[in-house]
């Protein structure tokens, strides 16, 4: 079953971006990820708090998912969005 790793920012800084950019579609695709969205998001009811970006990745099984986030090589670039960004991650499955 599908599942998605739906992730919530509010940047401080866009210093990292460059570097974070360069690694991390390969990362995300050696564990069968793609990005489907990456967008400001826009409420369509109510009145959420709304973060500057989100991004949405597809994994095959809520399994990779885990093992890309897990991945040691991911470590390193969490770090980078961590010192420029807010950021909170969630999993859902279909």
């Amino acid at each position: 079953m599908a599942a998605y790793a739906i992730g919530y920012a509010t940047l401080r800084s866009t210093e990292w971006q460059k570097e974070y950019g360069a690694h991390m579609p390969a990362l995300t695709a050696k564990h069968g990820g793609r990005l489907v969205a990456k967008s400001p998001p826009q409420a369509m009811e109510g009145a959420p708090a709304l973060p500057e970006t989100m991004v949405v990745i597809e994994f095959p099984t809520a399994e990779q998912a885990q093992a890309w986030y897990n991945d040691p090589e991911h470590a390193r670039l969490k770090a980078l969005r961590q010192s420029g960004a807010e950021f909170s991650m969630v999993l859902v499955g279909a």
